[in-house]
């Protein structure tokens, strides 16, 4: 009867930790489990952080009534009092709280600046035409820097390989608002090729329209030009050196030597041995990339006056309009990590391996 006794205290537990580690061994599980608790770290340092910015927008808007239209400073008050929804002087624990409670109702809040506007409907206006233009610019890099990677990798030490390395890494030291500024001084101002004045689409926030006709695509493209050129020229040049150090790589693998022997078409084999695997690599830097080319489109919007998000930002930090900050910040966060949790998926789908070895581990 002891024995008995004892092999059953001896027995392991069959409760909630077993399930828990059935659970974690879930690759996508425990992948979109890891982005969630990203997101909640970099929401809670986004609202701290946008706190410490001097000032607040109570105290700017009481500057400029008393500095700019004479009025008294307890006339201003009153006045901040009666247009804003935000009382600097709540405790700070208690926003943050309040904060947290909105995202998990998929509140983004009140625009602070914009009496009346939710932040979701601002972040609606504007970031459709950043998602455009960055979408075909960072799409046509990414094909064009495939390509010439590919290219470069297989003549190796010609000319062309010698002359599209210089000209890449030119461009991928270039940052994208110093190229926006020169496209602007030698396409608009010294060539006279477009007019910045006049590049404002019709379709842009605040701009009415009247319908979607034959004049309305030519006008979003026209007006996206200047952009997509940027996103493509700084990015391009990543992208075909990423390419042809990949490919050089899977070029000296034994598999594709293995095909050559076996007298497989050299377009067979440059497609299914080595672009395929040459492209895996890459998978994951092509979310990263398109979220920070989101998050550095405020540069590139305001040198070509594009209202995009990078505007919204921009507003938004210069009146210190904290839940707009939070929000537009936010939305970049949550595309980079979600854009890198599908990469991560598809990577695991391409080569199982992942999914085994973090198992593993």
């Amino acid at each position: 009867m002891a024995a008995i006794e004892a092999g059953v205290r001896g027995r392991p537990a069959t409760g909630a930790v077993p399930i828990l580690k059935k659970v974690w061994r879930n690759y996508a599980l425990r992948r979109f489990l890891r982005a969630i608790f990203v997101i909640w770290v970099v929401a809670t340092a986004v609202f701290f952080l946008v706190r410490l910015l001097p000032g607040n927008p109570v105290e700017q808007y009481i500057q400029v009534q008393v500095s700019q239209y004479g009025a008294t400073y307890a006339d201003a008050q009153r006045s901040a009092q009666a247009y804003f929804n935000f009382d600097p002087g709540t405790p700070l624990i208690q926003q943050y709280f309040v904060y947290l409670w909105g995202l998990c109702r998929l509140d983004l809040g009140m625009s602070i600046g914009n009496r009346g506007m939710a932040v979701s409907t601002l972040i609606a206006q504007y970031l459709p035409w950043t998602l455009f233009s960055v979408g075909i610019g960072v799409g046509i890099a990414i094909i064009i820097g495939l390509i010439l990677g590919m290219i470069m990798a297989y003549r190796r030490g010609g000319a062309i390989d010698h002359a599209v390395t210089a000209i890449g890494s030119f461009l991928h030291a270039i940052p994208n608002y110093l190229l926006a500024m020169i496209i602007v001084v030698i396409g608009g101002a010294r060539f006279g090729l477009f007019d910045i004045a006049t590049m404002r689409g019709t379709a842009s926030p605040g701009v009415t329209f009247k319908a979607y006709g034959l004049a309305f695509f030519p006008d979003i493209f026209y007006h996206a030009s200047m952009p997509i050129l940027t996103y493509v020229l700084t990015t391009v040049g990543t992208w075909s050196l990423v390419m042809k150090s990949s490919t050089t790589q899977v070029l000296e693998e034994d598999y594709v030597t293995v095909a050559r022997a076996r007298g497989l078409r050299d377009l067979r084999i440059r497609t299914n041995y080595v672009g395929r695997n040459a492209i895996l690599p890459l998978v994951s830097q092509i979310a990263t990339t398109a979220g920070f080319v989101v998050g550095g489109a405020i540069f590139v919007e305001q040198t070509f006056k594009y209202d995009g998000i990078g505007t919204l930002l921009y507003t938004a930090l210069q009146g210190r309009d904290y839940t707009v900050l939070e929000g537009i910040l936010l939305i970049v966060t949550v595309t980079v990590v979600f854009a890198n949790l599908i990469a991560d998926l598809v990577y695991s789908l391409l080569d199982p391996r992942i999914r085994t070895t973090e198992s593993g581990d």
